[in-house]
């Protein structure tokens, strides 16, 4: 019987961990997709307790608290931070195959130094230990960034935002670590969501444009993409969650859509008129990423808001969305084709969050490979979400490689909004370097140099080659 978690943990054969231990694990990260504030980076904050740290907005955790039966009250109702620890730690000895399990414990041992196993008989010395640990400067929000060995992260920002924040530290030189904002204007498109005039109002401001009509919104858009370029971004993310994604573009019409919204305050529930202004934003905004030279992702596939009692009482992003329907592939592929036709498809990392479509976005991706510049124009990201899985990955990656090229995969990102959070390039990593390492030891791929460029490739360069980092 292996013990649990140690040093070879998810590694099975001998090649793997040689590819673990001698290339990736000393590989420092790029983090090019999360949602960590980046006002506590410049703040340099600080927590009080685990509570704080793990708890405070991680929808992971408050899903699987509530998958237990737990009280809401405990998640996060008016409970204090030690009962809502004792909570997720009463829970965790039920969480066997969930991947929370092994993050934990890995943020455990790799931030505390403490190899407990949280459960209701741990949970007071784990509080204390952990409570204590966090009162030393090697526990602020840089700390623990620089103990990461974190090169660059991407926060998630929106148009509207004033980047006062990135700003303050793109002008602090006793931080190392890059950080820059990426662009999300997901609310500037999403006409079928209520509260759309407010939002377009406040991106006027911010941009210095009164938005009337189609053409000033591209405006307003135009001088917060610069905005944002002067301050680094290079990655554009969209959250598509209305299908079918095709329309053939006509300004006309998408103009007289967006006023009509303008009037309504969004709540457009026309699915043809909602995928026609989609559409003309989407070829707008992809012309100007392929102008300066950005990284366009799509994550799609997700219901958000399933149930619309508790997105009522506790608002979005708290754990309530889930796998929607299957999005259609031929649709998808003709809104890549739209794009392509009209110059406005730049390079694009595509993340289904339904598994059962790795195989068709994967193929999918090999039908815009037209780039002809050293990287791929189309790629498949890593497993998202509810795919982020030991079990996930390891079939997300093998169907890439069995499909596109393996060796260009960008890897890992956290997606997360908790500062430990990095143990997941660990995790990924370890997944990786055992599948690599079974696939030489099966004599499927030579062992050598090839395969540890492979490695490291995929942890650490192709992301810092691909978005210019």
């Amino acid at each position: 019987m292996k013990p649990f978690m140690n040093e070879d943990f998810l590694l099975s054969t001998d090649t793997a961990r040689r590819l673990y231990h001698g290339t990736a694990e000393p590989l420092h990260i790029i983090d090019y997709h999360c949602h960590v504030p980046p006002r506590d980076i410049a703040n340099d904050s600080r927590y009080s307790n685990i509570t704080e740290l793990w708890l405070g907005g991680d929808h992971y955790k408050w899903r699987a608290i509530r998958s237990a039966g737990v009280p809401e009250k405990y998640i996060t109702g008016d409970a204090s931070d030690y009962e809502k620890f004792r909570a997720y730690a009463s829970v965790m000895p039920r969480l066997i195959g969930n991947p929370l399990y092994h993050w934990t414990h890995l943020e455990l041992r790799r931030y505390f130094d403490c190899d407990l196993i949280l459960s209701p008989e741990t949970c007071d010395e784990i509080w204390e230990l952990t409570r204590s640990a966090l009162e030393k400067d090697e526990f602020s929000v840089r700390s623990i960034i620089r103990r990461s060995n974190v090169d660059v992260i991407c926060t998630t920002d929106d148009p509207a935002d004033t980047l006062e924040y990135h700003e303050s530290l793109a002008k602090d030189g006793t931080f190392e670590t890059k950080v820059y904002p990426a662009w999300r204007p997901d609310k500037g498109i999403n006409i079928e969501a209520r509260g759309f005039s407010g939002y377009i109002k406040k991106l006027g401001e911010a941009a210095g444009v009164n938005i009337t009509d189609i053409e000033s919104l591209f405006e307003a858009y135009r001088r917060r993409l610069d905005f944002f370029a002067v301050r680094g971004c290079r990655v554009a993310d969209h959250g598509l969650d209305v299908y079918p994604f095709y329309t053939a573009p006509d300004l006309y019409h998408a103009n007289e859509i967006f006023k009509e919204a303008l009037a309504s305050d969004g709540g457009i529930g026309d699915l043809g008129k909602v995928t026609l202004y989609k559409g003309a934003m989407l070829r707008f905004l992809g012309s100007e990423y392929v102008r300066r030279g950005w990284v366009m992702q799509i994550h799609f596939g997700v219901l958000r808001n399933a149930n619309s009692r508790m997105f009522a009482s506790l608002g979005p992003d708290t754990g309530f969305d889930t796998i929607g329907d299957t999005v259609p592939i031929t649709a998808l592929g003709r809104l890549l084709d739209m794009m392509d036709t009209h110059g406005s498809l730049p390079r694009t990392v595509l993340y289904p969050i339904a598994p059962h479509q790795n195989d068709a976005v994967a193929a999918l991706c090999g039908s815009f490979q037209t780039s002809g510049d050293g990287y791929p124009r189309m790629m498949q990201g890593s497993a998202w979400w509810f795919a982020d899985t030991l079990d996930g990955m390891r079939r997300q990656m093998t169907k890439l490689a069995s499909l596109s090229v393996f060796g260009c995969f960008l890897g890992m990102l956290t997606d997360s909004r908790s500062f430990t959070s990095y143990p997941r390039h660990e995790y990924f990593r370890r997944i990786l370097c055992d599948l690599v390492g079974g696939w030489i030891e099966d004599g499927l791929y030579p062992d050598g140099a090839e395969a540890e460029k492979i490695i490291a490739d995929i942890s650490y360069n192709n992301a810092k080659n691909y978005f210019g980092f």
